[in-house]
């Protein structure tokens, strides 16, 4: 197989000649899961993020048993007051650079001669983690891949969705999906930070939260629950969210409800239901998200989001748990960094493929063969757009 450029006979119908068209794979979309499966780095676990790589600070919940994912502070400029403020983090001072990412000559070198059997690396399978490469990506045949600046895209859509679901949920105190629990509080007593926040023991035997700065009341609730239900958008500009909330409870969010919430409701719903140095905090990412998501950047405001972001971060982990700080939650740090390289994220991200995905979706009428039912339905269809 030819893993060059690939060049197909294609007919000209308007100037009835024959030429060579030429294609090139310039990089992948796809979510986060499938990042790990295309480029071979291991998208789970201690050192996630493919962009920070083995420089990825994480830490092991002992309560939580995640990893959680701070040390933004290293990303901010080494005069800024932050890197010294070690009583408002997790009583240390950050002296560090901010990791770069490996260019593609370095990775096809620490991928060279790795072994891949049955989805784990070598150094898997003997039960020793010495690299967290576990494979050789196959796109390095392509004579260019390695001098390409970018060979993965960050899905915006799905990072943008858990970040929502993060937030709403904490804010709303939902049960499990909140990142703001009896665990969570036990793991800021074992690291000895904020000890205003530690669970507390009652003489009933019952354990005490002590409310923190995003605690919502019942009566800011009802305000946030307020704003989204009574929301009013153009036909077919987003579903109608308030059939995501029955009972005080919100669920069943889809990744564009997620994506109007972020940029559109969040910001109107948080000021009055949560102390101002939360909703302003919260604010400044949803502008993040929303000035991201623009059909039309500039390097100047890139650069000035990659500046924003990072102070954004550093105020968040000064108010939310450790366990708020997900994989993906970090990797909103790198998303203004490959929008200088390859552009509008509107091109590069999931929203066309999972409709397309829907659509062959409902080709399918016998589950046993759903790849037969697709393939007829698909012929058929293009027979009928030909016809009309």
């Amino acid at each position: 197989m030819n893993y060059g450029i690939q060049v197909v006979a294609t007919y000209d119908a308007f100037s009835k000649e024959t030429f060579q068209m030429r294609a090139t794979l310039m990089w992948t979309i796809n979510d986060f899961p499938a990042y790990g499966n295309l480029s071979g780095w291991c998208t789970h676990g201690q050192f996630s993020c493919p962009s920070c790589n083995i420089e990825t600070q994480s830490r092991r919940l002992k309560h939580g048993r995640k990893f959680c994912f701070m040390g933004h502070r290293r990303f901010l400029k080494p005069s800024h007051k932050y890197r010294n403020d070690a009583k408002s983090f997790d009583r240390t001072k950050e002296s560090r650079s901010a990791p770069r990412p490996l260019s593609g000559s370095l990775v096809l070198n620490k991928v060279r001669g790795i072994q891949f059997t049955l989805g784990q690396s070598s150094d898997e399978v003997s039960g020793v983690r010495k690299n967290t490469w576990k494979k050789r990506s196959i796109f390095f045949n392509l004579p260019y891949w390695d001098y390409n600046l970018m060979r993965h895209n960050l899905d915006v859509m799905h990072i943008e969705k858990h970040v929502c679901d993060n937030l709403i949920y904490t804010l709303l105190g939902h049960g499990k999906k909140s990142k703001d629990n009896l665990e969570a509080r036990l793991d800021l007593k074992d690291m000895k930070i904020r000890p205003n926040l530690w669970p507390q023991r009652r003489a009933s035997g019952r354990t005490y939260l002590p409310p923190t700065y995003f605690t919502m009341s019942l009566a800011e609730k009802e305000l946030f629950y307020e704003v989204l239900q009574n929301a009013k958008f153009p036909h077919g500009y987003a579903s109608n969210i308030a059939h995501c909330i029955r009972k005080r409870n919100i669920s069943g969010l889809k990744p564009h409800d997620c994506h109007v919430i972020m940029q559109e409701l969040l910001p109107f719903a948080l000021r009055r239901s949560t102390d101002k140095k939360v909703s302003s905090v919260i604010i400044e990412l949803c502008t993040f998200f929303r000035v991201l998501c623009g059909k039309a950047l500039k390097t100047e405001e890139l650069e000035l989001l990659e500046e924003k972001i990072v102070l954004t971060h550093s105020n968040m982990e000064k108010i939310f748990l450790l366990s708020f700080f997900t994989v993906m939650v970090h990797l909103v740090i790198h998303l203004a960094t490959e929008a200088k390289i390859a552009g509008p994220v509107h091109h590069r991200w999931m929203y066309p493929i999972e409709r397309y995905l829907g659509i062959l979706k409902s080709y399918v009428r016998n589950r046993a063969c759903p790849e037969g039912s697709i393939a007829e339905a698909y012929i058929a269809n293009k027979c009928l757009t030909f016809c009309a």
